[in-house]
């Protein structure tokens, strides 16, 4: 069984969107250290539309400058760095602190055709040239890939093939969120042409889904009460708040809901229950998706324990090394 832990690498994106020091940099320095102790591989999903903002202010050139350093110490340290795209840093602004303006341009199909296609050009040739490396895995942000169909024509131009974003069963409608994996696939990997959630065999893309997983009510609450009870263990190393999902917490609370195996927080508890349903499908990967912003002491130590437990039975690897052409068949 390959697993492929991947994190994505960025701030927050509502009011507060925090700050690089604690929502990038030094949880992902805790990150990379846990992965030398167990000489394993992450894929980080970098957000580099920050990067081509903070570009326009040059009292940010320091800062931007250690967000590249630590990008690049990925790749030395054999971690990959794929495309993550949160359009909406087309009109943040900075003053003091980042506004993010999401409203109207938090996913790509906000834009325009014209503005999407060169949305993708630019951040594609950011990412490359920090890391001297040619991507080809995507994950679109806030999991807002859909209509795909708008992204066909530039994907194959870029020579993108893969994607990461899919979690078979999920739906979010708000304002901002656009996400609808109900009809998608319940497989680890499959091909596709314009639409994601549609399978084609000979399609030109790869879907390489982060494992979907059932939580219970019981679960959230456990999560909403610990956090209050034991804030050292359970707090959020971030210092920023999130975007709201409108109503998705209450949902949560009440029914039982499906979204993605993580390693952030206390989802990190469920990260042998997603191994084991990967297992029991006989699925070829588990991914899992986090966030450095997202770690806490409690999750860190969760996945330690989890890769320590399995990186023996199991390979932790990354999608540069199971995916690109002539490392495996997909």
């Amino acid at each position: 069984m390959n697993i492929l832990l991947t994190f994505d690498y960025e701030l927050f994106f509502g009011d507060n969107p925090g700050t690089v020091e604690k929502c990038m940099l030094e949880p992902t320095e805790e990150l990379l250290e846990i992965a030398a102790r167990n000489n394993i591989r992450y894929t980080f999903f970098v957000d580099v539309g920050y990067i081509i903002a903070a570009k326009k202010y040059s009292e940010l050139d320091d800062e931007r400058a250690r967000v590249e350093f630590q990008i690049r110490k990925m790749v030395e340290q054999g971690h990959d760095v794929q495309l993550h795209i949160h359009p909406h840093w087309q009109k943040a602004t900075w003053s003091g602190s980042w506004k993010m303006n999401t409203t109207g341009a938090y996913k790509l199909s906000d834009f325009t055709q014209e503005e999407s296609d060169e949305i993708v050009r630019a951040y594609k040739k950011e990412i490359d040239a920090i890391t001297g490396k040619t991507s080809f895995v995507f994950r679109a942000g806030g999991w807002c890939i859909q209509p795909f169909s708008r992204l066909v024509n530039v994907f194959k131009e870029l020579n993108i093939t893969h994607d990461s974003t899919v979690v078979s069963g999920d739906f979010l409608e708000t304002s901002e969120y656009s996400v609808d994996f109900r009809e998608a696939p319940l497989k680890s990997h499959y091909r596709f042409e314009d639409d994601v959630c549609l399978e084609q065999e000979n399609g030109f893309f790869t879907e390489v889904q982060i494992t979907p997983l059932r939580y219970s009510p019981l679960f959230y609450w456990r999560l909403y009460i610990l956090g209050r009870l034991f804030p050292s263990e359970h707090k959020m190393l971030g210092d920023g708040v999130f975007l709201s999902q409108g109503g998705r917490k209450k949902r949560t609370l009440l029914t039982y809901t499906t979204t993605h195996v993580s390693t952030d927080g206390y989802f990190a508890s469920k990260l042998e229950a997603g191994l084991q349903k990967a297992i029991n499908f006989e699925w070829d990967e588990m991914v899992s998706i986090g966030h450095p912003k997202s770690n806490t002491r409690y999750s860190l130590k969760k996945l330690e324990e989890f890769i320590s437990k399995y990186r023996s039975i199991h390979n932790f690897t990354t999608f540069s090394e199971a995916y690109r052409e002539g490392s495996k068949k997909d």
